[in-house]
């Protein structure tokens, strides 16, 4: 695979994942087109040396590996979530002439670009059948719907030096002037664009709004890709390739959390067990389990911060990323990122041995630095751990920017690592 293939089919994987529900869809289909075979938690697994197979938990977080029953895996770990604004159970507020949707803020929302952006709708709904079987569905409504409008500059003149954004009052999208809207209504609209007539009840939905923008090149050579979700489908697309590029003698792993960007904490993120019960099944025999820990590594894979052009201070200047420089080791001292002398040799050595190039990051130490699923992983399974990254502007927008070099060069290391 070229580099242009390899970039056209990652805007294609990001505009058909407005949500984790879909981005998991969207990588098992792609994971089944590869030969991988699907396992169900709750059965008993019958694996077979030299096959390959995968597993979803929550419908949004999916588990891929190859089977040689061997140790020395190398792991990737990613996440299938980014920050948006969710839905609220009872969403709808009809007041001042119009119908909004309330809205929650999940993770670490940059606020202010959601603002005048067509807004769409996409997530998971739970319903009861004309059979009186619970039965869940996703749904995308695809179209714009909704728009947060700003505040005019005549109503508040001091807009451009220091408006903020409350999140209960704020950023409530408005979807329409009609107040004999109705959200269950609605629903059942959708199910029936997925041919799906026979509801008897409607239950529950966890419903996420997303910019209608697609995702495009930018620049004069189009040096820069422009999308939503970037944080972290990014990493995603690029370790689903990898592992749909190795055969089943080869050992390799992908994980694909959800949850990451409020902690992990969930059945189906990274804190939870998820890794762990399907590493334990892959290797009942706790000897043999040990031994293939102590020998594989986690690649903990999620966006870094490449130096802004605008607001270079916000960097320490001897680890200040660029963009289409290569992909960016994070390190830090405090254990926010898990990499470590020897995780970090074993990465330069592979990226040097293909000609790759490689970066560094770490924060100002004036500042607060995030953290991945890298650090929760190799504490939660005593996996040798390194933490890397994408070079990336404005992180956690509705719109983020990384480079047309970086994700392709990250592929080829992790399909020629040894």
């Amino acid at each position: 695979m070229n580099k242009e293939d390899f970039n056209e089919g990652l805007l294609g994987f990001l505009d058909a994942s407005p949500t984790p529900f879909h981005a998991t869809y969207n990588m098992s289909m792609m994971l089944e087109n590869a030969g991988f075979i699907c396992l169900d938690e709750t059965n008993t697994w019958k694996l077979e040396e030299g096959k390959k197979y995968y597993v979803t938990r929550n419908d949004s977080s999916v588990i891929a590996f190859t089977y040689p029953k061997t140790s020395n895996y190398t792991m990737i770990g990613c996440h299938t979530d980014s920050p948006n604004l969710k839905l609220k159970p009872n969403p709808v507020i009809k007041e001042h002439g119009v119908v909004k949707f309330g809205v929650e803020p999940y993770g670490g929302v940059l606020l202010n670009p959601w603002f005048d952006r067509d807004l769409s709708l996409a997530g998971k709904v739970s319903y009861l059948n004309a059979k009186d079987e619970i039965k869940e569905t996703l749904i995308d409504v695809r179209k714009p719907i909704a728009i947060i409008p700003s505040l005019a500059i005549h109503l508040d003149s001091k807009a451009n030096e220091e408006r903020s954004v409350n999140k209960q009052t704020d950023i409530s999208p408005i979807l329409t002037s009609n107040e004999d809207f109705e959200f269950e209504a609605f629903l059942r609209w959708q199910l029936e664009q997925n041919e799906i007539r026979d509801v008897k009840e409607i239950y529950a939905s966890e419903l996420s709004l997303y910019t209608t923008q697609k995702a495009s090149f930018v620049g004069l050579r189009d040096d820069f890709i422009a999308s939503a979700r970037l944080d972290n489908l990014l990493s995603c697309y690029v370790g689903l390739l990898a592992i749909c590029s190795v055969d089943g003698d080869t050992p390799m792993l992908l994980v694909a959390s959800d949850h990451e960007e409020v902690g992990s904490a969930s059945s189906s993120g990274a804190a939870g067990s998820f890794l762990e019960n399907t590493l334990k099944r892959m290797y009942p025999d706790y000897d043999d389990y040990m031994k293939m820990i102590r020998t594989s590594m986690m690649i903990s894979a999620d966006n870094a911060h490449a130096v802004h052009p605008n607001y270079a201070d916000k960097h320490d200047k001897n680890h200040s990323p660029y963009i289409n420089k290569g992909s960016v080791i994070k390190v830090n001292a405090n254990q926010r990122y898990a990499s470590n002398t020897t995780s970090i040799s074993r990465f330069m050595n592979v990226a040097k041995s293909l000609g790759e190039p490689y970066q560094q990051f770490v924060t100002r130490s004036d500042m607060g630095c995030g953290s991945t699923i890298g650090p929760i992983t190799a504490t939660r399974l005593g996996l040798e751990t390194l933490d890397v990254g994408l070079p990336t502007y404005a992180m956690h927008s509705i719109r983020e920017l990384a480079g047309t070099e970086d994700a392709y060069s990250l592929y080829k290391i992790f399909i020629g690592w040894k």
